[in-house]
């Protein structure tokens, strides 16, 4: 089974070491999401306009899959 990693950049970059075994691109996905939800609300605030907070998801090779990206913006 594959493994993917899933690092997340926030003011700085926050590499995972550890990553997960997943059967496919589409659960890595699915698994991005999820966990990218629950990153920002764990923020509780610290994301402040003008900011960005992106979750970058690689292979095992370090080849991107997928990234999440929030730019927050006050209008």
């Amino acid at each position: 089974m594959p493994r993917y990693f899933f690092h997340v950049h926030h003011r700085t970059h926050h590499p995972d070491d550890t990553g997960i075994d997943l059967p496919g691109k589409d659960e890595a996905w699915k698994e991005a999401t999820f966990t990218a939800g629950q990153l920002i609300q764990d923020l509780d605030g610290a994301l402040k306009p003008g900011q960005e907070w992106r979750l970058e998801v690689t292979d095992e090779a370090g080849n991107p899959i997928c990234v999440l990206h929030v730019l927050a913006e006050r209008r």
